[in-house]
């Protein structure tokens, strides 16, 4: 297992390089990595050219470590179009490991696990990814394990359950989307079956913490980490969203999908074993925190 518990041995400041910087997830990394006193920089490169990545990476001297965030994400998007989510998630990877840092953090999704039949899932559950994303994103693990297991590099996978909050802007997800019908901009909320799936959010910012966290602790070898907080069902969901809006969320119900996970909670003890812990992703204040973005939003449009 590549994580040091060893204490004081991180506490040098970094360089690291962080792609995807600009997106949801990268924008709160970078601000995370300066307020703990590391020197983030962001690639903006192709992930995808050979050359590019290579030269992009020369391009900074030295670094420390890389933080692997760009992506293509969206699920329902990469059955239409698989061959380009291989293309840039495991091909991106692979270009990054060929001249790679000492330590390596790529994110990661829990959905690799797909419908693992238990309610709390650990990093030892089998993968079992059931659409393209997923399963490119386990490719990318596998590429960046065997990569660890060469020596050369040592690595982390931080596997992602239900990112929310910090203005998020992506109406796929559950907390956004319900936000939007709140605000007005979205019509409607679908609710597939009777709302009761239970799945497990956490905050952007926590999130960032935990990538702070993973290269902080990187050693050799390579390792999973689940990266969860809040489990809370789609009708708890709506429910605390009228209740810190004030606002009545209107519901259009479908019926459930066949063979949906009913329950998916993260078992996270790895990772606050390295001193990881949620500080802002109570299901309440997360939402409050998207709601006041939203708010923000809408003024910022009216202008």
């Amino acid at each position: 297992m590549t994580v040091d518990r060893v204490a004081g041995w991180w506490d040098v400041a970094m360089r690291v390089l962080v792609t995807g910087a600009t997106g949801y997830v990268g924008r709160v990394v970078m601000a995370e990595l300066l307020a703990a006193g590391h020197t983030a920089l962001p690639f903006t490169g192709d992930v995808r050219s050979r050359d590019e990545s290579r030269d992009g990476l020369a391009g900074f001297g030295d670094v420390d470590a890389v933080v692997h965030l760009a992506a293509v994400a969206r699920v329902r998007e990469s059955f239409d179009d698989p061959v380009r989510y291989y293309d840039v998630n495991v091909g991106g990877t692979v270009n990054l490991l060929r001249s790679p840092p000492p330590r390596f953090v790529l994110a990661s999704t829990a959905g690799v696990y797909g419908s693992t039949g238990v309610a709390v899932v650990g990093e030892d559950c089998p993968r079992a990814p059931v659409n393209p994303y997923a399963a490119s994103k386990a490719a990318a693990e596998d590429v960046l394990a065997w990569a660890a297991a060469t020596g050369r590099v040592g690595a982390v996978a931080l596997r992602l359950f239900n990112v929310a909050g910090g203005g998020d802007r992506d109406d796929t997800r559950v907390i956004t989307k319900a936000c939007g019908v709140a605000a007005g901009r979205v019509p409607s909320m679908e609710v597939f079956g009777d709302g009761s799936a239970v799945r497990d959010f956490v905050h952007v910012r926590d999130v960032a913490r935990a990538f702070v966290t993973a290269v902080e602790h990187c050693g050799e070898g390579y390792a999973a980490l689940n990266v969860g907080a809040t489990p809370a069902s789609v009708a708890d969901v709506l429910e605390a969203v009228e209740r810190v809006t004030g606002r009545p969320v209107p519901v259009v119900r479908r019926a459930a999908h066949p063979g949906e996970v009913r329950e998916q909670r993260a078992d996270t003890t790895r990772l606050r074993a390295l001193g990881w812990r949620p500080v802002c992703s109570d299901l309440d204040a997360l939402i409050g925190d998207q709601w006041a973005a939203e708010k923000w939003a809408a003024e910022k449009s009216a202008e």
